[in-house]
Order: C-alpha cells, then sequence, then structure tokens
C-alpha cells in the first residue's frame, strides 16, 4: 500500500505527533508500505525516516509557541505532491492548518483520506486566552472532520467531543507503547541517585506549556521524602522553575535517556485535562511506574483506578495530593500497582496498532467511491455506527417492526416450516431478548407488498396501540421502484410516521432502503440515494438510530439475495440482524454474528423453474391486475409474543 502522512509538526521537534508518525514510518517500512511524509520544514529532520520519502515545505513558527511550525502551502501544491506519489490513502496526523489543506488536495484526486485526532486545539485555544476564537476553532475541526473520509480518536472522551461538533464516522484507534525501551529494567540507581539522592522521585514527563497545566504540580511540594522531578521543556518552563524551586527541571529528554528517566520514577503524575490520548502516561506504565492523573480525557481509558494508578478528581488539588501521598507512603501498593501497569500495556504494541490502522485504511478506500456516487447525486454520504467502546446500551422490553416483505422475512426459510418465515426483524427481537434480564415482547405488523402510505395509515395506529419502547422502519422500496416516484416527498410522509413514534417517547431504528448489486437495479440508485439522504436529516433531526446500509456495501451482494432477486436469502436476513443489532447496542454483536455464519448452510434450496415463469411473470399479472402479493394477507404477529429473556420461559400471547 502507498500512504502519504500529512503532519502538522516533524522533526526535528519532537513531540506525540511527531512520535506517533515516526512508529508508523518504522513498522509499515517492515510491512512493505511505501510511505511519504508531508510536514513542515523546521531543521534537519535526521535519518530517522525508514525510508520514507519527505516532502518537507516552507513554514514559519507559531509566534507563541515557536516550536510549533505553520506551513501555508498551496493546496494545488499539495495536489501535484499527491498525484505524483500516487498514494492509496492520505493519513492526516492532527490536521489543522496543512491538514485542511491536504483534504482538500485528496478530495479534489478522489484519494480517501483518514484523519487521526490527536490534539484538542480546542481546549489549546482556551488555554492560551483566546475565548473569542474557541466557536471558530471548533467549526473549524468539526469541518475538517467531517470531510475526511474516516476520523479516528484515540479515545471514549475525544469521541464524545467529537460527537458533539457533529463529526460522523469514528472509530477508535488508540497509541502504541514501546513496551521494550520503556520497562521496568530500565530503572538505574544512580539517575535516581543524581535527582533525588535518598527520596521517593514524583515525576512529570511533556511539554512545559499552558495546556498541559503543569502549575498545578505546586500542590505535590512538600510531601515528605520525595522530590518532583519535571522532565521536559516549552514555553512556560521560565515560569514553572520560579514556582517550583525545589523540583528538578531535567530539560528535554528522548530516546534511552527518557526511558531511563521514567523507570526511575516512583509516581507518575499528570495534570493536564486536555489530553486526547496521554502517550507519556501509556510509556510509565510500560515502565511499570504507578499513575495519578486526572480523571478527564484521555487518562480514563488508560488508568485504572486502584488497579495501576488513581484518578483525582479534575482540578481538584487536594485530591491529587491526597493520591500522590496515598502511593509514596505504601511502598507495598506502589509495587503491586507498578506490576499491573506494566501487565496493562501488554497488547497496545506498535506493530499491533500499525495493522489496525491499515484495517482503517481499508475501510476508508471502500467508503470513498461511495461518497463520490452519493455526492454526484446531490445526497449526503452514509455513514456506519462508531465502533467506540463506551457507546451507551439501550434496553428495551417492547419491541414492534414496520414494513414490507424484507421485514416479514420473505425467502428466509431458515428452520422454519413450509410457508412460514423467519426474517431479519425476528432475529434482532431474539437477540434483543437474549440480551435483556427479563421477558420481552414483539410484534410484527410488516406486509409484503405494502407501501409507506400503507405504514401511515395501517402499521403506524396499530403500533401506537401497543405502546412500544423500540419501533423499527424499513419500508420505501415498492414505492422507490414506482413508475414515478418522488423520493424526496415519500421520506416526507416516513418522517410524520417517525415523529409520531418519537413523541411518545419510543425509540426508532430507522434504516436505509437498498439494492442487489444488479445491472438492472441501477435504474433505480439515484432514487434510493437521495431517498436515503433524506432518511439520514430525519435520523438527526428526530433522534432517531439510523441503520445506514449505504455504508454496508456488503448488502448488495448477490450471494445475499434470494433465487427472486428482489428479496433476501436467510444468509442476507442474517446479516441485516446483526448490523441492527450492532446499531441497537447489543453486546458482542458482531462476534455472534460471524458465529452465526459458520455455524449455518444457506437453507434456500435452488428452485427448478425458470426465474421468468416463477417470478417475473406472476408480478406483472398482479400489477397489469391492479393487486399485490400481499392483498389480504395480515401481518404474521399483529399482537406481542413474548421471547424468554435471561432466566425466563417463553409465552405466547393470543394475536390481537
Amino acid at each position: 500500500m502507498r500512504v502519504a502522512i500529512l503532519a502538522e509538526s516533524f522533526l526535528p521537534h519532537m513531540n506525540g505527533v511527531t512520535g506517533s508518525v515516526l512508529q508508523i514510518l518504522r513498522h509499515f517500512a517492515d510491512a512493505g508500505h511505501e510511505t511519504l511524509v508531508i510536514a513542515p520544514r523546521a531543521g534537519d529532520p535526521g535519518g530517522e525516516l525508514h525510508g520514507a520519502r519527505a516532502e518537507l515545505l516552507r513554514s514559519v513558527p507559531l509566534p507563541s509557541y515557536p516550536e510549533v511550525r505553520v506551513v501555508f502551502a498551496r493546496a494545488a501544491r499539495l495536489t501535484a505532491i499527491l498525484r505524483e506519489f500516487r498514494p492509496d490513502v492520505v493519513h492526516l496526523a492532527s490536521p489543522f492548518v496543512l491538514g485542511w489543506q491536504g483534504i482538500a488536495a485528496a478530495h479534489a484526486l478522489r484519494i480517501p483520506s483518514v484523519a487521526v485526532y490527536q490534539t484538542d486545539v480546542v481546549a489549546y485555544a482556551e488555554k492560551y486566552g483566546m475565548p473569542r476564537a474557541t466557536a471558530l476553532v471548533g467549526a473549524h475541526v468539526s469541518r475538517l472532520h467531517r470531510r475526511a473520509t474516516l476520523t479516528l480518536v484515540p479515545s471514549s472522551a475525544s469521541a464524545r467531543q467529537l460527537e458533539a461538533l457533529g463529526v460522523d464516522r469514528l472509530r477508535r484507534w488508540g497509541r502504541g507503547v514501546d513496551a521494550e525501551r520503556f520497562a521496568p529494567a530500565r530503572r538505574s540507581d544512580a539517575w535516581r541517585q543524581s535527582v533525588a539522592a535518598g527520596e521517593l522521585v514524583v515525576g512529570y514527563v511533556g511539554r512545559l506549556a499552558p495546556e498541559k497545566q503543569v502549575e498545578d504540580l505546586r500542590a505535590l511540594v512538600g510531601i515528605p521524602g520525595a522530590r518532583l522531578v519535571i522532565v521536559g521543556d516549552g514555553p512556560s518552563r521560565a515560569a514553572l522553575e520560579r514556582l517550583l524551586p525545589t523540583a528538578v527541571f531535567t530539560g528535554h529528554l528522548s530516546g534511552e535517556a527518557l526511558a531511563e528517566a521514567v523507570a526511575g520514577f516512583d509516581v507518575f503524575v499528570h495534570p493536564g485535562e486536555s489530553e486526547t490520548f496521554g502517550q507519556t502516561i501509556q510509556e510509565a506504565l510500560a515502565s511499570g511506574v504507578p499513575v495519578v492523573a486526572t480523571g478527564t480525557g484521555g487518562p480514563v481509558d488508560l488508568v485504572r483506578s486502584s488497579i495501576d494508578g488513581w484518578l483525582y478528581r479534575p482540578g481538584d488539588l487536594v485530591d491529587l495530593r491526597a493520591r500522590v501521598e496515598d502511593l509514596t507512603g505504601d511502598e507495598a501498593k506502589r509495587r503491586a500497582f507498578g506490576r499491573a501497569a506494566r501487565e496493562s500495556v501488554r497488547d497496545r504494541t506498535w506493530h499491533a496498532l500499525s495493522g489496525q490502522l491499515v484495517e482503517h485504511y481499508a475501510e476508508a478506500r471502500m467508503l470513498r467511491p461511495i461518497d463520490d456516487a452519493l455526492l454526484a447525486r446531490g445526497a449526503t454520504r452514509p455513514s456506519v455506527p462508531p465502533a467506540v467502546e463506551g457507546m451507551a446500551r439501550r434496553r428495551f422490553g417492547r419491541f414492534v417492526a414496520l414494513g414490507d416483505s424484507l421485514t416479514e422475512g420473505l425467502c428466509d426459510t431458515s428452520r422454519m416450516l413450509p410457508g412460514q418465515y423467519r426474517g431479519w426483524a425476528d432475529r434482532v427481537a431474539q437477540l434483543l431478548a437474549a440480551d435483556g434480564a427479563r421477558g420481552f415482547r414483539y410484534a410484527n405488523l410488516a406486509v409484503r407488498s405494502r407501501r409507506i402510505r400503507d405504514l401511515t395509515t395501517e402499521q403506524l395506529p396499530q403500533a401506537l396501540a401497543l405502546r412500544p419502547d423500540l419501533v423499527s422502519i424499513l419500508m420505501g422500496s415498492n414505492d422507490l421502484v414506482a413508475r414515478r416516484a418522488a423520493p424526496i416527498a415519500l421520506a416526507a410522509e416516513l418522517e410524520g410516521a417517525v415523529r409520531a413514534l418519537r413523541a411518545t417517547g419510543a425509540d426508532v431504528l430507522l434504516v436505509t432502503p437498498f439494492l442487489p448489486r444488479r445491472r438492472a437495479a441501477m435504474l433505480f440508485a439515484r432514487r434510493f440515494a437521495v431517498f436515503n439522504s433524506e432518511l439520514r436529516r430525519i435520523a438527526r433531526e428526530t433522534g432517531a438510530i439510523l441503520l445506514d446500509l449505504e455504508a454496508q456495501p456488503a448488502i448488495g451482494d448477490v450471494a445475499l439475495w434470494a433465487s427472486d432477486k428482489v428479496h433476501l436469502r436467510s444468509r442476507g436476513h442474517r446479516f441485516l440482524a446483526y448490523r441492527a443489532a450492532e446499531a441497537l447496542g447489543v453486546r458482542d454483536a458482531e462476534a455472534l454474528g460471524e458465529l452465526d455464519a459458520a455455524l449455518h448452510a444457506d437453507d434456500e434450496a435452488e428452485p427448478s423453474s425458470s426465474w421468468l415463469a416463477r417470478d417475473a411473470l406472476p408480478w406483472v399479472w398482479r400489477r397489469l391486475r391492479g393487486r399485490t402479493a400481499g392483498d389480504g394477507r395480515r401481518a404474521k404477529h399483529t399482537g406481542y409474543i413474548e421471547l424468554p429473556g435471561r432466566g425466563t420461559k417463553p409465552v405466547t400471547a393470543p394475536a390481537r
């Protein structure tokens, strides 16, 4: 794979962004990928590029922070560089200025882009006394990341922050740690003697800048038998030396010297509240050093309070001091926390993280052509629900499914009696019931051949009478293939049903209609795209849960479709059911889906008659007579049936 990496900062200035880029270059070189680095020119980068080509652009220092360089390259220049390199993906490392120009160039060349959110520039604007700029910075971050094909976030806190800014397509990707360099074996008695002879070492590593809140460490002055050691440099150093006259300031350390210093700490302290991750925390954990960090932002995902360190209340310096004193006063606890700290990073190697990054690149390459096709039709892009840890789980007790033949389950004959069908909604109901702790009630009001007008006039009143807490709606395909379909008007009619259900307090799972990947189906692709674009708006405005199947191109695979070419076979219903379960927060839905697929053969037997005689001609005959396949049919569950939850027995309620 050919990867172009645009970095807002680079060598010789070393920080978290530069360190991550260098690790990626090293591991990509080992894996045989070709890389190009586009970054500010700030001096000689040295020989650490691991075979990568570098395009270092003219830059100017930030007035208040000269170590940070700003590139004002023309988008045309970046476009030319990317066109010549021909990357498969553009990686934007902590994008802001150069990243915005780079994403414009990638967009012009239709190259997928992956933006890595690594610096909380909104918080930085606040810390540097620019409150009026905060809103502008937030708007810029939102626009930039929404324009990227994917955004990678290092922590649940950063995911919530970007979600609040309206950024979609968030994926979790942390940071690796060099567990060979940062290790307990690096601990040096000689180093400890040189900085704090006969005392415990309470240490900090990082930039000495306002956003790091290093001044909060004044709360640790005077802890009996302990010396504060501060590793790092930056614009706040002189002021901090005056504020903390008894602390030891080592200046900037790197490589083996840094590893020796971190391993020499007895307690590592991290006071910054604007960290999207906290790489130095991870390096301290790898060194077997217990950590005391503020209980907000990235540290929340790294420090296991009372196991390998403590999280103190943000801004509470009394609590900070108490947590540090708890560890400096108890050697046995320090040792136990240190062992747990080292164990916690065992699976966080850069090798593993680099492999995950390539998987994210692959998803971006899959999504980019979908985005281009939709934008060409004037529709908004689809988005897969973010796979971010800490996503709120919903629990439901009464589920009603609305729709047409797809929700009725037509052609899903898996383990069913002749003439009976199962379907994706039935499967979702079983997953929700198994995921709950009590009896679960389910009704399916879907009937084949029904249209949106039937849903609003017949199915909606029945659903409201059942007072569900969850309703699924997959409807619109029969309308959209009609001769004079008006997608926007159809979506507006469906919107009324969604709003009526949401007004009762029910959650709504809104599923976008989809087409098989067949040439004939492409005749309707524009209609479906416009309709689904409206569904995204409806979901956003009403708070409905959106299952956006245009972001799941596998649903169009003809292997998932039945022999009639218009319905899903059992395999397709299973695929749809587990994607819906993921959207609803069912635990381990993806793993369950893979297991289910492994245990099933496709249950649909291949018919002996031809498609024309069996399916096409009967459909034409019904249309000529003004009939549908659903005429005279009732829904299979017009009233609730009760499905067993954990520890309950199945009970069937009579149909009403």
